[in-house]
């Protein structure tokens, strides 16, 4: 099941009691807030949920799948996901007692 930006500020509302307007421009804010701060270079934490960052990857030698045709593939930036160990135990209970080596 995927949440929606929409799904997100009716239930915000809900719980809150908020106005719709206001739910909407707090999570437009909440997310513009995110992709601005990964766009400096930052990393974003979020408590008990985990952590974005923003990934230089270098270019390299790829292959088109259709034809095998090699090519270049250009560098670029892309945001990664660590969830945080809590969250990882919510989704999988049966991790209890796991702990990776770096963290």
């Amino acid at each position: 099941m995927t949440v929606t930006k929409k799904e997100l500020m009716d239930h915000l509302a809900d719980t809150t009691g908020l106005k719709a307007r206001e739910c909407k421009q707090l999570v437009e804010s909440f997310f513009n807030t995110i992709r601005e701060t990964l766009a400096s270079g930052e990393e974003v934490q979020l408590s008990g949920f985990g952590r974005f960052n923003i990934l230089d990857k270098r270019s390299r030698p790829g292959r088109n799948p259709k034809n095998g045709k090699p090519f270049e593939i250009k560098a670029r930036r892309v945001v990664t996901f660590t969830a945080s160990h809590s969250f990882r135990l919510q989704c999988n209970p049966c991790l209890a007692g796991y702990r990776p080596a770096n963290t």
